[in-house]
């Protein structure tokens, strides 16, 4: 795990953000919120989403990193809920694709696929690649922003493989096809072991220690 400050407009983050204690969520995805709130539960902010602050924002990921999309969408919501904002980006790099589909997960394939569409053109791209060769790996990167345009970036990686076929009921996205041992797909896996082991959970405990150190 990593994470790196990047100030908005030459502006260094405030070392301290005092009484600042509401948090609210850059997503739109309810699976992202379902899992966001559960790893953020206990952490002592008050967890808002765009919802719950009447804020309608669609901001489009255009950037060619993970990092650039997760910043992109923590300032736009800072800014719209005059608060900390906390957004990710993530995506499954599968090494027999070159690391497709990458920072294109959410919309890799035909533009009318759902999740479990692009879970299918996935498994189709790796038809004939044997198990050995279909390792893979989530990456997620997590952006803290303050309503200045502050913002800072935590990385989480999770190793694992292509399943022959998907498995589970639990998680979303790549979850049912991405072998997290050798007989279990991360939609196999309770809440409480993914929130143990997976590339958000792994940002997501980084961006936590960052933010209890600097607000009071």
């Amino acid at each position: 795990m990593r994470h790196s400050i990047i100030p908005c407009r030459g502006q260094a983050p405030r070392p301290k953000l005092h009484a600042v204690r509401r948090l609210l969520l850059a997503t739109n995805n309810p699976g992202k919120v379902r899992e966001l709130r559960r790893l953020l539960a206990g952490s002592g902010f008050d967890i808002v989403t765009p919802a719950d602050l009447g804020i309608t924002l669609d901001v489009a990921e255009t950037g060619s990193t993970y990092a650039e999309n997760a910043a992109t969408k923590a300032r736009a919501f800072a800014s719209a809920g005059h608060c900390l904002a906390f957004a990710d980006d993530s995506g499954i790099e599968v090494d027999a694709l070159g690391g497709r589909p990458g920072v294109f997960s959410a919309r890799y394939g035909p533009a009318a696929l759902d999740d479990a569409g692009r879970v299918q053109f996935l498994l189709h791209e790796l038809e004939g690649v044997p198990p050995a060769a279909r390792t893979a790996r989530y990456r997620a990167f997590v952006a803290v922003a303050d309503p200045d345009g502050a913002v800072t970036i935590f990385e989480g990686v999770q190793e694992g493989r292509i399943a022959a076929a998907p498995a589970g009921e639990n998680g979303f996205g790549y979850d049912p096809v991405f072998l997290v041992d050798t007989r279990r797909t991360q939609a196999q896996v309770t809440d409480e072991e993914k929130d143990r082991i997976s590339h958000r959970a792994k940002a997501v405990l980084a961006a936590l220690d960052y933010l209890r150190s600097v607000v009071a």
